[in-house]
C-alpha cells in the first residue's frame, strides 16, 4: 500500500505581529490531529511552524487531494483561528479566504504539498517550510539538488542518479504545465524557472529505467498564489516542499546543500521586497527584522509504514552558520536601498501589493506631459 505525505499550512494568526505562532495554536492543532490519528484517519503527524505559519505534516493511505484529509486540515485551521481571535493575535484567519470548506482545500487559501509513493526499505524525507516569500523561492535549490552536478555529486558518480530527473514546471499565470528532462533540456528549463515569479517547479520525478517508479514524485512544492485567490494582497505565499532522499536519489547532505547559498527571493516586508532566504532552526524561525529576512526550516523524518520517526531539525547546525551570516550581510545591503528597487519589487510585481491603493489616491494629480 502506498504512503501519502501531506504538508498543509496556513497563517491563522501571528504572535506578535507576523513573527511567529503562539503555542496555543500548536496545542489545538496537535489535539485535533491526535484525535484523527486515534480514529484511523491519519497514520502519523507532526505539528510545527515556520514564522507565523501553522504547519500540519501528516501521513495516511488516502492519496493526494483526499476530501477527508483536507477537511481535517480546514477544521484544524478554523479551530486555531478561533483561539487566535480570542487572544487578539495578528491577522487571525488571514489565509482562510473562503467561509466554508468545499471538498478540497486548494483554492481556499492554505498551501498544500502532497506526494503519494511506494516506500523503500529506508525512506528519508525532508519537509522544507518557508516564510515571507513566494512559491518560486524553491526553484533554485530544487534545481541544484536534482540537476546541478556542482551541488549533487551523485549525478556524476552514482550510476543510479546518472540519468537525471524530470521536472514538472507550472506557469502559474497561464495555469499550464510542462515536463522537462534533466540534463537534456536544462537550458530550456532554466529559461523558464529563472523567472521565478511566473514559472515554478511543482514536482520532480525519476526517469524511466531508474531504481524508483517513474510515475511517483520524489519532490513536490506548493504553488498557491494568495493574490490570485483573493484578488489583492492578503499575505505572502510562504511555500512548503517535501523531498525524498538517498538510495537512487540525492543524499541527505546533497539535498541540504541546495540551501547553502542564501539566494534572493521575493516577499519579506508586505510581500513587496527582495531579500535573502536564510536557513534556520525551527527555534530561529521567527521573522523579526523587517518581517524577515525570509526563512526556511528543514524538518527530517524516516518514514516506515507511514510512521514518522523524527523530527530532526536539520538546519540547527553550525555548518549553516556561514550561510546565515551571509544572509544577514545581504539583508543589510538590500535594506540600505530603502524604498528603491531592487530592494523593492519591480512595479509589475507591486501590482499585487498595497501599492495600487496609493496610486489610486494620486490618480487625479497626474497631468499629461507636453
Amino acid at each position: 500500500m502506498k504512503t501519502t505525505f501531506s504538508i498543509i499550512k496556513a497563517d491563522v494568526g501571528g504572535f506578535p505581529g507576523h513573527s511567529s505562532v503562539h503555542e496555543k495554536l500548536i496545542e489545538v492543532a496537535e489535539k485535533n490531529l491526535s484525535e484523527a490519528k486515534n480514529e484511523g484517519l491519519l497514520i502519523d503527524f507532526h505539528v510545527t511552524h515556520c514564522g507565523d505559519d501553522l504547519e500540519l505534516l501528516m501521513t495516511h493511505h488516502r492519496g493526494e487531494n483526499n476530501e477527508e484529509i483536507h477537511s481535517l486540515a480546514w477544521n484544524t485551521f478554523t479551530k486555531a483561528t478561533e483561539i487566535a481571535k480570542s487572544l487578539g493575535l495578528y491577522g487571525a484567519g488571514q489565509d482562510l479566504l473562503k467561509d466554508a470548506f468545499s471538498g478540497n482545500i486548494r483554492g481556499l487559501g492554505p498551501g498544500v504539498a502532497e506526494m503519494e509513493f511506494t516506500e523503500r526499505k529506508s525512506e528519508p524525507l525532508i519537509a522544507f517550510l518557508m516564510d515571507k516569500t513566494e512559491p518560486g523561492a524553491f526553484n533554485l535549490p530544487i534545481f541544484k539538488i536534482f540537476a546541478d552536478p556542482f551541488n549533487t555529486a551523485g549525478l556524476v558518480i552514482d550510476p543510479s542518479l546518472h540519468a537525471g530527473f524530470k521536472l514538472e514546471i507550472w506557469d502559474i499565470l497561464e495555469h499550464k504545465k510542462v515536463f522537462m528532462d534533466m540534463p537534456e533540456e536544462m537550458y530550456d528549463a532554466l529559461a523558464l524557472i529563472g523567472a521565478k515569479s511566473r514559472f515554478v517547479i511543482k514536482r520532480v520525478y525519476p526517469k524511466e529505467g531508474g531504481k524508483l517508479p517513474a510515475d511517483e514524485p520524489v519532490a513536490v512544492i506548493s504553488t498557491e498564489k494568495l493574490y490570485q485567490i483573493a484578488g489583492e494582497y492578503v499575505g505572502k505565499d510562504d511555500p512548503v516542499a517535501a523531498v525524498r532522499a538517498q538510495s537512487g536519489l540525492p543524499a541527505l547532505g546533497e539535498v541540504l546543500e541546495g540551501f547553502a547559498f542564501p539566494h534572493l527571493v521575493s516577499g519579506w516586508m508586505r510581500g513587496s521586497h527582495n531579500g535573502p532566504i536564510m536557513p534556520v532552526s525551527v527555534k530561529q524561525a521567527r521573522c523579526t527584522r523587517f518581517d524577515g529576512p525570509p526563512r526556511v526550516v528543514a524538518v527530517g523524518f524516516q518514514i516506515k509504514d507511514g510512521k514518522m520517526t523524527g523530527p530532526a531539525d536539520l538546519f540547527d547546525d553550525p555548518g549553516f552558520d556561514y550561510t546565515r551570516q551571509k544572509a544577514i550581510e545581504v539583508a543589510d545591503y538590500m535594506r540600505r536601498h530603502g524604498p528603491f528597487e531592487p530592494h523593492r519589487l519591480p512595479l509589475a510585481d507591486m501590482e499585487y501589493t498595497t501599492l495600487p491603493k496609493v496610486m489610486e489616491k494620486l490618480k487625479g494629480r497626474f497631468k499629461d506631459i507636453e
